[in-house]
């Protein structure tokens, strides 16, 4: 999302590496105490049928997030609206129903971290997993300057 919300210039130069840092920084720790909570062996990692059908759904899934995180979050005409979490979790939610299974749904490359960290993703697929989101970022915010003239 930081790259996309950069891209439409809704976050300062100086802003974005320092958030990629603390959101994977916050990924890494959140992975390293889940694993010291939850039982050993009781998930397996996901294993990707192949990598275009794990690009495609991270690539879709990222656009829309993003689409709408734009929309809502950064948009004049949404300014004030106090529900636009809703309608990003609920894309969240859609997708993780709708490709979790074929990419594990992170749609967020702190997220592909976190759950490569905790084993609940291969290593060999993180490559697949975050060039697919950050095509999707990159195309999403695209859009929005073209269609979004002027916001």
């Amino acid at each position: 999302m930081t790259l996309a919300v950069w891209i439409r210039g809704k976050c300062e130069n100086r802003h974005v590496v320092p958030y990629w840092i603390a959101q994977i920084a916050a990924a890494l720790v959140a992975a390293w105490l889940v694993g010291k909570i939850k039982m050993p062996g009781t998930a397996q990692p996901l294993v990707l049928a192949g990598w275009k059908p794990a690009f495609v759904a991270e690539f879709l899934f990222t656009f829309a997030l993003c689409w709408v995180v734009l929309n809502v979050a950064t948009s004049k005409g949404t300014q004030g609206n106090s529900f636009y979490g809703l309608a990003i979790g609920m894309t969240v939610m859609v997708g993780a129903y709708a490709v979790g299974g074929v990419s594990g749904g992170a749609f967020n490359p702190a997220v592909a971290t976190g759950i490569t960290r905790m084993g609940l993703s291969l290593w060999s697929n993180y490559w697949v997993l975050v060039s697919g989101e950050v095509a999707g970022a990159i195309a999403a915010a695209t859009a929005y300057k073209l269609v979004s003239e002027g916001d």
